[in-house]
């Protein structure tokens, strides 16, 4: 659904084979394991024309038929797979912080499954429904570090509501919509809902969204106790795979320039603090 984030195409039919904020300090600051922190901005306001619930709703209902398809096509790995047993892992050390960015994540059902195909894809919808493919973790060959910093980006993508901000836009204006019957009590609403419910793994972010969520997954992996110079060779990994490739994708709705690298290159510095005290154990989540 993002970074990674195409449109999703059928999973293949071969078996397997085997805080509401963001670091903003100063440089002196900086070194330190306790970090000033700017709020990145409040959700807007125009979430509210999609209730929260409703897309977390159909989110898991996309989801738990895209695992169906791939579980029947045997491209659902089994939940002892090495490599879905690296990926909760990660997700185990990620979620305790995810509520600094969204409350309403402390309640949601996290998942997180591994599907067999050579897309270099992943992503976290809303409600804390995760995945990935196998393609970016073997084609990229994802340490742990950059496999936590994909993971973050996504989630961040899910904790600032950025499918939820987009869909809003889309029912504001009307665009492409057909509004009808009852779906869920909301009237209208709901049947704006479920039509949109379907377009969530196809969802194009702006490259403000893609930025903020560079931001906060990069704070969010280091405060699980991730490098966060990982996010840069992630970035690194991702040109040299769409040049070897003749391009990827995802590339063309993710900007991958020497722009995003450098971004993410400043701001670095910002969260080792943070990492280094999780690194430490002086560093836990709120509570």
């Amino acid at each position: 659904m993002c970074l990674l984030c195409t449109a999703l195409r059928p999973a293949p039919s071969a078996p397997w084979s085997a805080r509401r904020a963001f670091v903003l300090a100063s440089a002196a600051a900086a070194a330190a394991p306790a970090l000033a922190q700017v709020d990145v901005g409040p959700p807007s306001g125009m979430r509210a024309l999609v209730p929260a619930e409703a897309l977390e709703s159909a989110a898991t209902q996309q989801y738990s038929e895209l695992l169906a398809q791939a579980r029947a096509k045997r491209a659902l790995a089994p939940d002892n797979h090495p490599q879905l047993l690296r990926l909760r892992a990660i997700a185990r050390r990620l979620i305790p912080f995810a509520p600094q960015w969204n409350p309403r994540a402390a309640q949601w059902r996290w998942e997180v499954n591994l599907i067999g195909s050579k897309q270099i894809n992943a992503f976290c919808m809303p409600g804390g429904k995760i995945a990935f493919f196998t393609g970016i973790l073997d084609q990229l060959r994802l340490t742990d570090d950059e496999a936590a910093m994909v993971m973050g980006h996504e989630m961040a993508h899910a904790l600032r509501e950025h499918a939820r901000a987009q869909f809003a836009k889309t029912r504001a204006t009307s665009i492409g919509l057909s509004l009808g019957a009852q779906l869920l009590g909301l009237g209208e609403l709901g049947n704006t809902v479920a039509d949109l419910g379907t377009k969530l793994l196809a969802l194009k972010f702006s490259r403000a969204d893609e930025s903020e969520a560079d931001l906060v997954g990069l704070e969010l992996g280091a405060r699980a106790g991730y490098d966060p110079h990982a996010a840069v060779t992630l970035w690194q990994k991702m040109n040299q795979a769409a040049a070897g490739a003749g391009g990827l994708e995802f590339l063309s709705t993710h900007p991958s320039g020497p722009e995003r690298i450098q971004t993410l290159e400043q701001n670095v510095p910002r969260v080792e603090g943070l990492y280094l005290g999780a690194r430490s154990g002086t560093l836990a989540p709120e509570r």
